[in-house]
């Protein structure tokens, strides 16, 4: 999608995070120091809402019974393949 200049005036003043003309010196291409980069992570980390211990534990079961029954599926194709292949080759 081409846009005119103008139209990307328009877009930038309406949204300038999008405009490209950011005071994110990684975003204009620079580098922050590692001790800046520490301090956007930390930050970062505070404002994720961590999972309470009964989430953690519902959480667990789900994804330990789809692994369990994918690898029921799996094996089972894997065994009816393997008994295929027997009728079919010998």
């Amino acid at each position: 999608m081409n846009r005119t200049n103008e139209e990307r005036l328009i877009v930038s003043e309406q949204h300038p995070e999008l405009s490209g003309n950011t005071h994110n010196p990684a975003v204009q291409g620079g580098r922050t120091s590692p001790i800046t980069f520490l301090r956007q992570v930390i930050a970062e980390l505070r404002k994720v809402v961590w999972p309470t211990r009964p989430m953690v534990v519902s959480y667990f079961f789900v994804v330990l019974v789809f692994v369990l029954v994918m690898m029921a599926i799996v094996a089972g194709l894997d065994f009816g393949f393997g008994k295929l292949m027997f009728k079919v080759f010998g």
